[in-house]
């Protein structure tokens, strides 16, 4: 969802012909793009149908999954944003949280 979510920003210069309908559609065929990858890797991956991770699992496992690729874009393509000591304790949170999700 990263893309449908910021990919207008990321690519501003790009994008910028177009109006925030047209911005709005776009957004979100990439979602339908996304939750059409999204939705059976979760069904798949649900112990309700067999797979190995339960529903905080695979919550965690998206979210991990989300503000990485986030985290990627923004440095790769955000020139004026930085990347702060307060966003890596972010990610060290996150990486407590799989900890204890995934505790047994």
């Amino acid at each position: 969802m990263t893309m449908a979510w910021y990919g207008h920003i990321i690519f501003k210069s790009k994008l910028e012909r177009f109006g925030l309908f047209a911005i709005v559609l776009i957004s979100w065929a990439i979602a339908f793009f996304e939750y059409c990858l999204q939705v059976p890797a979760n069904r798949l991956g649900s112990t309700d149908f067999g797979g190995p991770f339960n529903i905080w699992e695979l919550k965690v496992i998206q979210e991990v999954v989300s503000l990485s690729v986030f985290a990627v874009l923004v440095t790769a393509f955000m020139k004026n944003e930085t990347l702060r000591w307060n966003h890596i304790a972010g990610f060290v949170c996150l990486i407590l949280a799989v900890f204890f999700i995934f505790r047994k």
